[in-house]
């Protein structure tokens, strides 16, 4: 297969190309040529307006349903989404009846996979069936593929269990995830503890719930020397939590989802489910600090939080609809529409790729091709027809968002939306 990629801007700061407009020619998945006009006469021509090319983006937290929840996205289905938003990589998390919290389970998510241009990474659960008991077969899953361990979505209130788990995947190199959140301190709410939540009538989760399930864990990390992710914060004072760490050597990282980086609670008003997530929107003097921590690096990685909810369980009372949000189709276009490209492409590209064990490479003769291309240019109103995945439950529907993916290069495969 012969693949000549015309007149494209190459972002990719590991390059000799970065920043330079160039023709790439990929012959059997790798890439031969980059050259100012390469002339190639049985090549498929890939040619858009105003075409960027850069490293294959991996979006670290999304979920597809399948086993369990076929009905919100299958595996099938949510990589072909994938592919179509410009992502390379997806890291799926343990959020399926029943959950990825065995060796066999994991295999099963790779086998599913095999044959798409998105590469599929599973996320397994850190305890049996996510339950915060009793830690799962951690060394076993990692040997039939298990990227990192998480319970989705779900706080790890046991400290001595969170401690040994730490202590424990320091033997293979494992990566333990803990999200922050304090169950008992957050209890039912609903929606960010504040001024909006308080007219709206909305139950209250304090930013103090992430505060402390962070402060914990980062003491508990000092304690054990391991390595920690911190997936989705979403305040100010959890940025300034982790940078704190950071500066005192820890091995911390920690990621943002789009949703909180765009959204704040002010959207509450007019009581739409689709702005139901977990974290919750915050304030906007949060979103500034988040936005921010992205451009300085505090923040080391931006994930769509890709979460397909199915319209019994989202088209409903405020109350009691499920949390979540899918962002796949959005997500680019969000992230353009906030920051400069070179502002937020290593946490999409690289940066997650270091963190989670994964080998980087470079837009370079000699190399895999592993790319995404779109564009910087154009706004448009992000509407149902924009959503390629099974469920609808967008954030996004209505905003004006720049930019957008035109597709992938991967595994051999070329993947364009259109």
């Amino acid at each position: 297969m012969t693949t000549l990629i015309k007149s494209a801007k190459i972002v990719d700061a590991s390059s000799p190309h970065h920043l330079k407009r160039k023709d790439i020619l990929i012959v059997d998945g790798m890439i031969t040529k980059i050259e100012d006009t390469i002339i190639q006469q049985d090549a498929t021509i890939v040619t858009f307006n105003n075409l960027h090319v850069s490293l294959g983006w991996f979006d670290t937290s999304v979920s597809l349903g399948e086993p369990g929840f076929e009905e919100r996205e299958t595996i099938d289905k949510g990589l072909r989404v994938a592919a179509k938003s410009g992502f390379t990589s997806i890291a799926v998390n343990a959020n399926t009846n029943p959950v990825i919290d065995t060796k066999s389970s994991v295999e099963f998510l790779k086998n599913k996979a095999k044959g798409h241009a998105t590469n599929l990474y599973p996320i397994a659960a850190l305890t049996q069936k996510s339950e915060g008991i009793e830690m799962a077969e951690l060394y076993d899953m990692y040997q039939s593929g298990a990227l990192a361990f998480a319970d989705y979505k779900r706080p790890i209130a046991n400290d001595n269990l969170m401690k040994i788990a730490l202590l424990y995947a320091q033997n293979f190199g494992g990566l333990v995830m803990s999200f922050p959140k304090n169950k008992a301190i957050a209890g039912e709410g609903i929606a960010n503890e504040g001024i909006n939540s308080t007219k709206l009538g909305l139950k209250g989760i304090p930013d103090l719930a992430e505060h402390l399930q962070i402060a914990r864990d980062l003491f508990l990390l000092e304690y054990t020397g391991g390595k920690l992710h911190i997936p989705t914060i979403s305040t100010a004072k959890s940025v300034s939590l982790i940078k704190e760490a950071k500066k005192k050597g820890l091995q911390v990282t920690c990621s943002v989802s789009i949703n909180n980086l765009f959204l704040s609670d002010d959207n509450l008003h007019g009581f739409d489910s689709n702005f139901k997530l977990n974290p919750p929107l915050r304030t906007k003097g949060d979103v500034k600090s988040l936005q921010k921590a992205v451009k300085s690096g505090v923040i080391d990685i931006i994930t769509s939080d890709h979460n397909p909810i199915d319209i019994e369980h989202k088209k409903v009372e405020f109350s009691q609809a499920k949390d979540g949000a899918i962002g796949l189709e959005s997500a680019f276009s969000v992230l353009n529409s906030i920051f400069e490209i070179e502002e937020f492409i290593a946490q999409i590209t690289t940066n997650p790729k270091e963190i989670f064990g994964l080998e980087n490479t470079s837009i370079s003769e000699g190399n895999i091709a592993d790319v995404s291309l779109f564009t910087t240019d154009g706004e448009y109103e992000f509407t149902l027809e924009n959503i390629l995945s099974t469920s609808k439950n967008s954030a996004f529907l209505g905003k004006t968002l720049k930019g957008k993916a035109y597709g992938i290069f991967a595994n051999n495969q070329l993947v364009l939306n259109q």
